[in-house]
This record gives structure tokens, C-alpha cells and sequence, in this order.
């Protein structure tokens, strides 16, 4: 890596690889992908105020000296990442996890800066290009920085690890997502693990949930934090059952503490991403009723876990992401709500390989188990194993969309939920 890039990098604080977010002084790195180059980009960064830009392209290298021609745009990128990583004297908390990873940072966040100057990835930048985002676009003065660690395949939880070099980790779960890549649920154990093995060999600490048997057994030998029912963990919870926000009744046993809990988020689901982060939270210096009063100011956005009164129906909104675990727990804890009558409207679960046949029929079997008054499945694969099912399957959105227009949905508490790539949420203005 190139010490004046370095340099350059001291003085501006603040990178970008998108020129259509780009800030007048940032750092641009023109990023080459399967179906675009940023290098094509180069002069228009420059017109918008790029301090330098990055380039691996000399067929688009503008002519200025605020150009650097580099072998490979992504690797100076990760270079700089990791050579600025060394400078940082701060917790730095890897997150990863098949469910709840995004809503476990938010909360920790949310938390955290009740104490601490804390940065966090953006959105859900979590990948090889987002960390070292991460790692570049935190101010001066940081004093706790989380890391999502996203990954679809073995091995790229070492190589972020590396790159942000974790003090402290936490895997939500281990589930049943991205097994395409993975090569099935052993290969996703095998992948998320990882962060575990990176924090054995370099010393690290773990926030471990007590009661995931798969977890406490994959984090011995390390040096952990529990949370959950377990008599040496930091905090405890039990959660209200039929309510529509998450409520739950919390004992921090480390202080001999207890009080109650109503966050912004509906679930049940979610009791252990509140939990760990709590007791993130008082290992990191805040009393228990900080961390709980920060949880019950969170609002959730970006369709995860939120709760949305429309003018035709109560809406519960969890279309960011969908796997067959996570699918399963939004079920059963819609299930358990009293509100009648109900609607449920689910999107192909994605990524899961020569699985997704078994996981989606697994789902109409919960479906034909709980029995909601009105079904309407979304996606080619929901489409070709609802067979015998009594449902409305629909090939894309935009046919689901079509049906709604002729067909409106009132006065339901409806649930919708899938992957992202379903692009579900275009549905809301007609619900």
C-alpha cells in the first residue's frame, strides 16, 4: 500500500466507491464488478470534488493529478482498510449470524452510544467491499466500532476478520441461509464459525447466547460473555407472549437487577438479539436500565420487524430478508397474536440451493399447521410446490400486485415476509 495514499486518506478521513455518493474532498475507488467498472466514473468524481481517485483502468485514467493508478482498485481499498485498522486502539465487535445480524448491530449501536462514540456499518454493507467502508468512514475520536460480517460462502468470514480484526464477536444463530453457497447447513456451521476460530487464535472475546446448545458448544475454550437462561450470564430475559411489540421482563444477575422492557419491534424472535445487546451494553460500562431505556427508544426501519397501521390494515413488516428459520419463528409468533382476521403474504425464501424445494414445502406445512384465514405466496418456487394446497401462489410481485388491485385486503392484521429479492415491500401502498 502506498504510504501517500495513507497519508492523503489522514488528512480527508471519509472514502466512497459510488460517485453518486460521492462528497467534495472524499477518496474515490473505481470498483470493477461483473457488469460495470467505476473507472468509467473517474471524471465525473473529479467534477463533484473527489480529493483523489483510484483507479486500476488506464483507459480511463483522466488526466490530473488527483489520479492514482493502482494494480487493483478493490485491494488498495482493503489494503487501506487494514493498514488503517492497525491504528485504531478500540473494541472493535465483529457481528455475524444466519438471522438478526442487522438488527443485533442497530441494537448495540443504539446502545452502545449511550456510552461510547460508537460507529457502525451502514445499511448492510457487510461485505468485503462494506467492511473496509466500515473501517475507513469513522471519525476521529471513535471509541467502539461494529462490524457486520456478511457471507455466502466458506472462508469469507476469515478474510473480513482479518481485514477488521475483531476484539470482541457474536454470532446471532446458525441456520438454514445461504446454503446454495455454503454447500448445505454443515458448510453455513463450518462458514460462521469462523469468527469464533479467528477470536480463539487471536485471544478475542465472544457474547455467547446461553441457550443455543450449538453456539456454547462451538465457543468452548473461548473467552465469552453469556447472555440468556444460564446462571453465569450477564442478562436474562422472558419475553410477554401475544403482544404485538416486543415486551419482556429482564434480570441483569451480574448487579441483581431487573425491570421490564416494550421495544418498537414486533417478534419474539428478537428477545436474543435485545438480550445480547444489553449485555453489550453494561460488559462496555452502562447500567442495565441504560441499556434497557436505549432498546425501548429503538425504531426499527428499513422493513425489519416493524409494525405499520395503515389505512386499511395492521401491517407486520419483515420483508428485508427471509430464511426457513427465520420464516418459521415470524409464523408462530404471528400465530400467537389475537388479532383476527389474518393475512399472510410470503416471498420465495432465496440462496437455498438444492434445498429449497424441502424448506419451502416445510413452510406450507406450517402454514396448513397454523391455518390463517387468507394465504398469498410469492416467488417460482412457492409457485411449483404449493400443489395440493388451498393457497393464492403467484408467479412474481407484480402479479401478486395485479390481484391486490382487483382484490383489496381490509381490516386484517396482515403478515409479510420474504427475501428481498421478491421485492415484497411494493405491496404496502396497496395494503
Amino acid at each position: 500500500m502506498s504510504e501517500s495514499l495513507y497519508q492523503h486518506y489522514r488528512e480527508v478521513r471519509h472514502v466512497c466507491t459510488d460517485s453518486r455518493n460521492l462528497k467534495p474532498g472524499d477518496i474515490f475507488f473505481a470498483l470493477r464488478g461483473d457488469v460495470f467498472d467505476g473507472n468509467r466514473f473517474a471524471a465525473v468524481a473529479l467534477e463533484q470534488g473527489a480529493s483523489l481517485v483510484v483507479c486500476d483502468n488506464p483507459d480511463h485514467l483522466p488526466d490530473d493529478p488527483r489520479t492514482l493508478l493502482v494494480p487493483n482498485s478493490l485491494i488498495a481499498l482493503q489494503q487501506l482498510a487494514s493498514h488503517h485498522r492497525e491504528t485504531l486502539n478500540v473494541p472493535v465487535i465483529g457481528i455475524t449470524g444466519s438471522n438478526g445480524k442487522t438488527t443485533t448491530k442497530e441494537l448495540m449501536a443504539a446502545v452502545l452510544s449511550e456510552h461510547l462514540h460508537t460507529g457502525f456499518t451502514k445499511g448492510n454493507l457487510n461485505n468485503h467491499i462494506g467492511v473496509p467502508l466500515t473501517l475507513l468512514n469513522q471519525p476521529e475520536g471513535i471509541e467502539c466500532i461494529l462490524v457486520e460480517m456478511g457471507a455466502n460462502h466458506p472462508g469469507e468470514i476469515t478474510f473480513l476478520c482479518h481485514l477488521a480484526r475483531p476484539t470482541h464477536g457474536i454470532i446471532t444463530n446458525i441456520g438454514k441461509a445461504h446454503l446454495e453457497g455454503f454447500g448445505g447447513a454443515e458448510g453455513v456451521k463450518k462458514a460462521k464459525k469462523e469468527l469464533y476460530d479467528y477470536l480463539r487464535s487471536t485471544g478475542g472475546t465472544a457474547f455467547v447466547h446461553a441457550n443455543d446448545d450449538l453456539l456454547m458448544d462451538l465457543s468452548q475454550g473461548l473467552n465469552r460473555i453469556l447472555y440468556g437462561d444460564h446462571p453465569d450470564s450477564i442478562v436474562a430475559g422472558k419475553a410477554i407472549t401475544n403482544t404485538y411489540y416486543l415486551a419482556m421482563d429482564w434480570t441483569c444477575q451480574a448487579v441483581n437487577e431487573s425491570g421490564h422492557l416494550i421495544s418498537q419491534m414486533t417478534g419474539i424472535y428478537n428477545l436474543p438479539n435485545v438480550l445480547a445487546a444489553m449485555t453489550a451494553g453494561i460488559h462496555f460500562g452502562l447500567q442495565p436500565s441504560q441499556a434497557a431505556a436505549a432498546i425501548a427508544n429503538y425504531t426499527p426501519l428499513n422493513n425489519r420487524s416493524q409494525l405499520i397501521q395503515t389505512d386499511h390494515n395492521l401491517l407486520i413488516a419483515d420483508a428485508y430478508n427471509a430464511n426457513p428459520s427465520s420464516m418459521e419463528a415470524a409464523l408462530r409468533h404471528f400465530h400467537a397474536l389475537e388479532q383476527q382476521p389474518k393475512c399472510v403474504i410470503l416471498g420465495d425464501m432465496l440462496e437455498l440451493g438444492e434445498e429449497a424445494e424441502e424448506e419451502h414445502t416445510h413452510i406450507l406445512d406450517i402454514l396448513e399447521e397454523l391455518k390463517p384465514e387468507k394465504v398469498m405466496l410469492v416467488g417460482p418456487v412457492f409457485c411449483d410446490t404449493v400443489r395440493n394446497h388451498d393457497h393464492l401462489a403467484f408467479t412474481d410481485v407484480n402479479a401478486c400486485l395485479a390481484y391486490l388491485k382487483q382484490h383489496p385486503v381490509r381490516n386484517h392484521l396482515v403478515l409479510v415476509k420474504g427475501s428481498r429479492g421478491i421485492r415484497l415491500e411494493t405491496l404496502f401502498p396497496l395494503l
